[in-house]
């Protein structure tokens, strides 16, 4: 394999373990539930070529790399949307489905930010990937690092926790490799 030139880049993003709690967490810092050691270890082997390690600071983040035994530099940047009142429980949250997708990456949830705001958070740091760098952070994160080969069509794909999404940059611009790539299940 050929070195990558000065301007690629390879992102590994993997979404944090599940929520120990279900719901929408958004900016709240909620714990994860890092049990499933088989899914944790498969993500060990994935994230095991990269150079770098970075990761939001949430505490569901925090114990993710915790249990992947990483010690990775913590950016604020990566942190999943800001729901805003939507946050909050019991909070009763729109049907957005039918909007189209650059429609929906403009809305703005009372208290929050818009898809793109978050896009316009997280960006800047992918940008500044060099080499192979692996990602722990959430699913909005992974969306608006699909964003920057799709644009807003990123919001229509699915984002398991634990879930490996692979992008490379080179000269031509940002591809990408795999979306939503999970754990090979046991067989019974």
């Amino acid at each position: 394999m050929s070195p990558l030139p000065a301007t690629a880049a390879r992102l590994l993003i993997l979404r944090h373990a599940p929520l120990a709690q279900p719901g929408l967490a958004g900016r709240r810092d909620v714990a994860a539930d890092c049990s499933d050691r088989a899914t944790l270890a498969w993500a060990r082997t994935a994230l095991a070529v990269a150079g770098t390690h970075w990761s939001s600071p949430a505490l569901r983040c925090r114990q993710t790399c915790a249990a992947l035994e990483l010690d990775p530099e913590w950016h604020p940047a990566l942190w999943e949307q800001d729901f805003g009142a939507w946050e909050q429980p019991g909070a009763a949250i729109p049907d957005l489905g039918p909007l189209p997708p650059a429609e929906l990456a403009r809305q703005r949830p009372p208290g929050g930010e818009s898809f793109l705001d978050m896009a316009a958070r997280v960006q800047p740091l992918l940008a500044r990937a060099q080499g192979t760098v692996a990602v722990i952070a959430h699913a909005g994160t992974v969306r608006a690092a699909l964003a920057l080969a799709v644009g807003p069509a990123a919001l229509s794909f699915s984002v398991a926790p634990l879930s490996l999404t692979i992008l490379s940059r080179s000269p031509a611009g940002w591809a990408v490799e795999a979306v939503n790539r999970v754990a090979p299940q046991a067989a019974p």
